[in-house]
C-alpha cells in the first residue's frame, strides 16, 4: 500500500486528485471494486471514491463548523484518514457511513479547538432563484438558522445536520454517532425545539433591541 504520508508530504493534496485520463476507467465501477483497487495502491480509484463523496463530505462538515476554510481542512484530513485505514474498514459494511463517522469525529475534536481559539462563524449559503429579493429573504433566514445552530450542544447540532444538511436515515445517523435510533430522533425533536426557541429569542431581541 502507498504510504500516503510521503505521498501527501511531496504532492500535497495527491490522494484528493483525480486524473481525468484515467477516471473513465474507474467511473463505472462499484463502490467495492474502486475500494479493492484503492486498497491494491491504485491512487486513480481512491480519487473516484474521493470524487464520488466529497461534495457530501464537505456539506456535512460546513453545517458542523459553520466555516469554508475550516471544513475544506476537515474534509481534506478525513479521507487522508479514511485512506491511511482503509485496510481496517469492511467491504461488506456503508463506506458512506464510514467516512462520515471519521469526518463528525474530526469536527466534533475541532469544535473542542475552538472552545479555547474562536473564530468567526460564517452563514452557509444555498443557491437560490434569480429574484434578488427571494435570495435576500432566504440568505437572511439562513444565517439566523446558521447562529442558532451554532448554539447548540454538539450532542444536538450532530444529529440535526447529518439529518437535514446530509438527508441521512436515522438508522445510519445512529451508526455515525454510536447512539441507539430512538435517541437520535428523540435528539433531533428536541434539537429543532431548542432551534425554533433559540430564533425566536433573536427575532424578540432584535425587535425590542
Amino acid at each position: 500500500m502507498i504510504d500516503v504520508e510521503s505521498e501527501t508530504e511531496s504532492t500535497g493534496t495527491c490522494i484528493l486528485v483525480t486524473e481525468e485520463a484515467n477516471r473513465s476507467v474507474y467511473h463505472v465501477q462499484d463502490e467495492v471494486s474502486l475500494l479493492r483497487a484503492s486498497l491494491a495502491g491504485e491512487t486513480d480509484a481512491w480519487g473516484e471514491i474521493v470524487s464520488r463523496y466529497k461534495d457530501a463530505v464537505f456539506g456535512l462538515c460546513l453545517g458542523f463548523l459553520h466555516n469554508r476554510a475550516d471544513a475544506e481542512d476537515m474534509t481534506h484530513d478525513a479521507f487522508i484518514r479514511a485512506y491511511k485505514n482503509l485496510r481496517r474498514f469492511r467491504l461488506d459494511k456503508k463506506f458512506s457511513t464510514w467516512i462520515f463517522t471519521i469526518a463528525a469525529n474530526l469536527c466534533r475534536n475541532h469544535l473542542r479547538y475552538r472552545r479555547n481559539h474562536p473564530v468567526v462563524e460564517q452563514p452557509l449559503h444555498l443557491s437560490g432563484g434569480t429574484d434578488p429579493a427571494v435570495l435576500v429573504a432566504r440568505e437572511d433566514r439562513q444565517k439566523k438558522v446558521s447562529r442558532a445552530l451554532a448554539r447548540l450542544p454538539y450532542s444536538y447540532r450532530a444529529p440535526l445536520v447529518l439529518r437535514f444538511y446530509n438527508d441521512l436515515a436515522y438508522r445510519e445517523i445512529g451508526e455515525i454517532l454510536a447512539m441507539p435510533e430512538g435517541t437520535v430522533k428523540t435528539r433531533i425533536h428536541r434539537g429543532k425545539a431548542m432551534l425554533k426557541e433559540l430564533m425566536e429569542k433573536d427575532v424578540i431581541r432584535h425587535a425590542t433591541g
